[in-house]
């Protein structure tokens, strides 16, 4: 029988503990709830994110006593990979199992001064963005920490540790399904996992969290966290802002941005990289960027210009590229620092707001307060 341990944060299981659940603190306290010295916390994270091993038997700086306990007691499962689809641009989507009938989908998208993984908070997404095929699946629940670290897990196994002496994953972006912010505690542990020497070891400057503007886990996430901030803007006012974003009607713009500027306040170097996505007819005009720019414009700030990528039965069209580079020259004469992202990873449909998954949906309105209200 697996023996019963009380870790503090850290819920009950009816069975064994899923050792991807814990960051080092967690963990550290998962070892002294046992008996043992804080340090074999050490020992496990460099087995579990440095060499890729989840067997505790092959974990051989550990007494045969202890690896024996663990077993009982303990796991080390990472989300199953169902489906691993190649792009031809070398990008690549991964269908991710999190229980029966959830998928996820996670991208890599390699370039040749970078590697990006793009990972997923959520199964499903409960924001209803009007442009975006996750928000179509509706929504069931948050990742846990194991779901949202297995994810980099798998990816790094799959991948390969090193490309020419280099780190293959050297950016991690939580822009997959879900908004972030409303699974505020396990993306925090996720990301502080992500940062850890003992875990991934990604700067904190390359970890990137992306949200459509949920203000008051803005404040608080300042308190606690260091990654970088993307805001999926899209507008530059409220009134086209809540047709495209309807979160914008509980924070509109100016209380966005107001928390933006607090955010980066006191962080030299840091800026915000605002996302906004092209839309034919709807968000692309002159005047439109001339408004973002004066919008923005006193804010530390870099634009990613994003080309929509269609889905099926999507209401929207993608900007031609001569609007594209119009809208683009008119932020760059605002003295802007702008970037229009290069659709990759289309052709599998893994391009940005393409990411559908398999969401068994519950009750989007529910979701949607509940998860907003926490």
């Amino acid at each position: 029988m697996a023996e019963s341990v009380i870790i503090p944060g850290v819920p009950p299981a009816p069975d064994k503990v899923n050792l991807l659940d814990l960051d080092r603190s967690a963990l550290e306290a998962f070892f002294v709830a046992l008996g043992e010295k804080p340090f074999r916390a050490t020992q496990v994270m460099k087995w579990i994110y440095h060499e890729r091993v989840i067997d505790f038997a092959t974990m051989t700086n550990l007494s045969k006593a202890l690896r024996e306990r663990l077993s009982a007691c303990a796991e080390i499962r990472p989300p199953e990979v169902i489906l691993d689809q190649h792009s031809r641009d070398g990008s690549r989507k991964w269908l991710i199992r999190m229980d029966s009938g959830n998928s996820i989908e996670t991208v890599f998208i390699p370039e040749p001064d970078r590697g990006t993984l793009c990972i997923s908070s959520q199964i499903g997404c409960p924001l209803d963005c009007s442009f975006c095929a996750t928000a179509r699946q509706g929504f069931n629940r948050n990742l846990t920490v194991a779901e949202i670290v297995g994810q980099v897990w798998q990816a790094a196994r799959l991948l390969g540790d090193a490309r020419n002496g280099h780190r293959v994953i050297t950016n991690i972006v939580l822009m997959g399904m879900g908004e972030p912010l409303l699974n505020f505690a396990n993306v925090v542990k996720a990301t502080d996992l992500l940062q850890d020497d003992l875990g991934f070891g990604i700067s904190k400057r390359r970890v990137t969290l992306s949200t459509a503007g949920v203000v008051p886990a803005l404040y608080r996430l300042r308190e606690v966290s260091e990654v970088s901030l993307a805001v999926s803007l899209h507008a530059p006012d409220d009134a086209l802002r809540n047709e495209l974003v309807p979160l914008n009607r509980t924070y509109p713009i100016r209380e966005l941005l107001a928390a933006c500027r607090h955010y980066i306040a006191d962080k030299p170097h840091r800026r915000i990289t605002w996302e906004y996505v092209l839309l034919d007819g709807v968000n692309d005009s002159e005047e439109q960027a001339r408004d973002l720019a004066a919008l923005i414009g006193n804010i530390p700030s870099k634009v990613n210009l994003i080309p929509f990528n269609p889905f099926p039965d999507a209401r929207y069209r993608r900007s031609g590229p001569a609007t594209i580079a119009r809208f683009h020259a008119v932020l760059m004469a605002h003295g802007l620092t702008v970037v229009t992202r290069k659709t990759r990873g289309d052709d599998i449909a893994a391009a940005c707001g393409q990411l559908a998954g398999q969401v068994r949906a519950r009750g989007r309105r529910a979701a949607r307060l509940a998860g907003i209200a926490g």
